[in-house]
C-alpha cells in the first residue's frame, strides 16, 4: 500500500509538474505575444507621432517622442506585472488545489490502512483467544 500511494504521489506530482510546464509555455508565449502586439503598437504609434513631428519644428518633436516613448514603456511595464501577477496567482491556486486534493487522498489511504490494520488486529486477536482456549 505504501509503494502504490508512493507511486500515486509520484504520478500526481510528475501529471502536476507537466501541467505547471505547460503553463509555464503558455506563459511564455502569451507574453511573447503580448510584447510583439505592444511592439507593433509602438512602431505603429511611432511612426505616426514621427511624421506628424516632422511637420513640427525639432523641439516639439523631441519632447513628444520622449513622452510617448515613456507613455509606451509604462504601459508595456504595467502589462508584463499585471501578466506576471495573474500568472503567479493562478501557479498558487493551482498548487493549493494539488496539494488539498493530495492530503485529502493521503487521508483516504491513512483511514483504509487504519481499518485494514483494525480488521487484522482483531482476527489476530481473536486466534490468539481461541488458541489460548484450546490450550
Amino acid at each position: 500500500h505504501e509503494r502504490e500511494h508512493d507511486r500515486e504521489i509520484s504520478e500526481l506530482a510528475a501529471k502536476h509538474e507537466e501541467e505547471m510546464e505547460k503553463l509555464r509555455a503558455e506563459l511564455k508565449e502569451e507574453q511573447k505575444h503580448l510584447l510583439d502586439e505592444l511592439r507593433q503598437q509602438m512602431a505603429a504609434t511611432h511612426k505616426a507621432e514621427q511624421e506628424q513631428a516632422q511637420l513640427q519644428s525639432q523641439t516639439l518633436h523631441s519632447l513628444e517622442l520622449e513622452a510617448l516613448r515613456l507613455t509606451l514603456n509604462n504601459m508595456h511595464t504595467s502589462q508584463l506585472e499585471l501578466t506576471q501577477a495573474n500568472l503567479r496567482k493562478e501557479k498558487e491556486t493551482a498548487l493549493v488545489e494539488l496539494r488539498e486534493m493530495l492530503n485529502d487522498k493521503r487521508a483516504q489511504e491513512v483511514a483504509i490502512l487504519q481499518s485494514r490494520h483494525q480488521l487484522e488486529w482483531e482476527k489476530i486477536r481473536e486466534q490468539c483467544l481461541k488458541e489460548k482456549e484450546d490450550l
